[in-house]
């Protein structure tokens, strides 16, 4: 135990501070117990957060190689979508940690452990959720804009894949270096025992409104979509091609919102409740399969935002089947007749790709 003393304070005002306590301590001091056995849940749990990590890592590992060896995704929107994978690759891994460092091995962990356990999680998932507000903004700004692709600057691209990392970096170490409760036992949280409330609380508060803002944007999108279709139905010259597309905008609106929605805020909501100190709450009973439907948003991404790409599931297929290298079918002169690059001609003169991004 650590006594820090302010001044010349009396004793009763030193503030205390436990960093030589065990992990069960705290566990003990927010309520939360933690089991020397092996329970059903607990093998429960590992297994799905182990074979839902498996899949994660695998999928996002296949699109960020996608990304590398194609030169046609050599544009902003498809740095982003890679930047978006490694996001959900890393957490994948912070995942996987975690399920090594779950159940009753928690209670063996030193207290730096627990908070790097924690810090990866935390650090992974604001990047990915992060780099989602960045593609919402990137495809408003090319689809209002009738663009092909963003006029971004490499560089500039860079820039803003770099901030977000530095952004998810310095949320996930926060509670590390300060933001914690070791030395305030009354704010601990129950989820995250070595936690403060109040960070628990900003974290919640702060995903929660980049998702409003996600919300909008692709709700702005969806009725700029189904605008542009009812005034481009009251025309038979336009080119069908162009209808074909708006409404696969649609529908990979729909999924991106539903997805994001069902995964996240449950997850979101529950932090927010055991930040407030809810009593009533009973957030303990939820917590790990909640954050597994959160981690599997890290799945579906790579799905939604990459698997509906034409091209990009001719990348794929090039990458898995070894023997498609040998099928002219699949040979670059045929992909590049066959990609979604398609361009179609809409009302207003300006070339639009037919893709569901």
């Amino acid at each position: 135990m650590y006594v820090a003393p302010q001044g010349n304070q009396p004793l009763e005002k030193m503030t205390t501070c436990y960093y030589n306590e065990s992990i069960e301590f705290f566990y003990n001091n927010s309520g939360k117990k933690l089991s020397h056995i092996w329970r059903p849940k607990d093998i429960l749990v590992v297994a799905l957060g182990l074979t839902v990590s498996i899949i994660v890592l695998l999928t996002n590992l296949l699109v960020i190689t996608a990304i590398v060896i194609n030169k046609r995704f050599h544009y902003p929107i498809y740095y982003l979508l890679g930047n978006l994978a490694a996001a959900d690759l890393f957490a994948g891994i912070a995942y996987m940690f975690l399920m090594f460092h779950t159940g009753p091995r928690t209670a063996q962990l030193s207290l730096k452990t627990w908070f790097a356990r924690q810090c990866l999680l935390d650090t992974s998932l604001t990047a990915s959720v992060v780099n989602l507000l960045a593609i919402a903004v990137e495809r408003h700004q090319t689809i209002f804009t009738m663009q092909l692709h963003s006029k971004m600057s490499n560089q500039r691209v860079m820039i803003l894949i770099g901030c977000i990392w530095i952004t998810a970096l310095l949320l996930g170490l926060i509670p590390s270096y300060g933001w914690h409760c070791l030395c305030n036992l009354s704010d601990c949280s129950r989820m995250a025992p070595l936690y403060s409330r109040r960070y628990l609380t900003f974290w919640a508060l702060s995903n929660l409104f980049i998702f409003l803002i996600m919300v909008v944007v692709y709700t702005h999108i969806f009725i700029y979509v189904k605008r542009k279709m009812a005034r481009m139905s009251k025309h038979t010259t336009f080119h069908p091609r162009y209808k074909d597309t708006m409404i696969n905008l649609i529908k990979t609106v729909i999924i991106i919102l539903s997805a994001f929605v069902i995964c996240w805020t449950p997850g979101q909501v529950v932090l927010l409740l055991d930040g407030l100190d809810c009593k009533s709450c009973n957030v303990l009973a939820v917590e790990k399969y909640f954050l597994l439907l959160a981690e599997i948003n890290s799945l579906i991404n790579a799905i939604v935002y990459s698997y509906r790409d034409n091209e990009m599931r001719s990348t794929f297929r090039k990458i898995l089947c070894f023997a498609c290298y040998r099928n002219p079918k699949y040979s670059p002169a045929s992909v590049k007749s066959s990609t979604t690059e398609h361009r179609i001609l809409p009302q207003n003169g300006h070339s639009m790709m037919d893709s569901t991004l």
